[in-house]
């Protein structure tokens, strides 16, 4: 199954190269029972994709078994070609991770709690501190003490932590957790600017589906413990080659019938209580389409497209199970 989903503010997604992450068919079996079965899925450099699911379907699990937490029934992953199971020291070492909520010295400033980091990190040197605080917006915070940070702040930190060692791949689980709106949005543009100037890979678990769409450029979808779908999210404008359009006019019929006489044009419905005509067409026939309704002298009040959200697809995907 594959769908194609809309982003609301016409994110694009990066050019398919290699893959930085692979999961190739990975299982997790626990008493006989299996919790992840044969996943496979990739991530390339610079993408954003966000792991969804009900309750139960595998992501923690998933994730466990991707930074070596957990070992795996079967499979293998590969991060930046190296395999966690075979060769565990230089393929972890290209992964920065935020599992739960990042810990630190809250005695200790923030510059201090890094720099404490990186003394266990090999080969980075003390000016990538600086490099990843600019990365995350933390320049005038460095010299506090971690104690007195918000909860977007200490999320930051945390960011800052993980790309010390200029990982490849970087997992995040509920980013964005307990912060107001604000901070998520901070944190959406932060972790966009990571991907784009870094040219990182970002996974992000979260159960915030209006996130993932603003965010993301894929999304991988799997229910118990099984891949679902794996779906494009962003999308650019131009590479759209179908709409579907409601359009609020002063007559409904009469624009009904200039829709008809129009052989690209598909009118799925009308909405009299609204004074709507809904149509579906290629992108290109929108203008002739107006002109036409313009030139029948019906008036045209309002044109929405109409899209599906992730939401209304994650339900569909998942039989209507719960996300979290």
């Amino acid at each position: 199954m594959n769908s194609t989903t809309q982003h609301s503010d016409g994110l694009s997604g990066p050019e398919r190269g290699p893959a930085v992450l692979e999961m190739q068919a990975v299982s997790k079996i626990i008493k006989g029972k299996a919790i992840v079965d044969k996943l496979s899925f990739d991530i390339r450099r610079g993408e954003i994709v966000g792991l969804l699911g009900p309750n139960g379907a595998g992501k923690t699990t998933t994730i466990r078994m991707m930074t070596g937490l957990i070992r795996m029934s079967g499979g293998d992953v590969l991060i930046h070609g190296h395999s966690i199971r075979n060769n565990f020291k230089q393929a972890i070492a290209h992964i920065g991770a935020i599992i739960e909520n990042p810990e630190f010295y809250p005695h200790m400033t923030g510059y201090d709690n890094l720099l404490q980091y990186l003394r266990m990190s090999d080969g980075a040197d003390v000016s990538r501190i600086d490099e990843v605080v600019e990365l995350v917006g933390l320049q005038e915070a460095m010299n506090k003490k971690v104690k007195s940070y918000s909860l977007g702040m200490r999320q930051r930190l945390g960011i800052a932590q993980a790309l010390l060692h200029s990982p490849k791949l970087l997992i995040l689980d509920e980013p964005t957790n307990g912060l107001d709106p604000a901070g998520i949005r901070e944190m959406r543009d932060y972790m966009r600017k990571i991907a784009e100037a870094e040219g990182i890979a970002i996974l992000i678990s979260s159960h915030m589906l209006a996130e993932i769409e603003q965010i993301c450029h894929r999304a991988v979808v799997i229910q118990n413990g099984k891949l679902v779908t794996v779906t494009q999210i962003a999308e650019a404008p131009e590479a759209r080659s179908e709409v579907s359009l409601a359009i609020r006019v002063d007559q409904v019929e009469a624009a009904r019938r200039v829709a008809g006489e129009h052989q690209q044009v598909k009118v799925t419905g009308t909405d009299e209580a609204h004074s709507e005509l809904h149509v579906h067409l290629p992108d290109g026939a929108v203008p002739g389409l107006v002109a036409a309704l313009s030139e029948a002298k019906v008036g045209v009040y309002r044109i929405t497209e109409n899209r599906q959200s992730l939401e209304e697809d994650f339900l569909k995907w998942t039989g209507g199970n719960r996300i979290a």
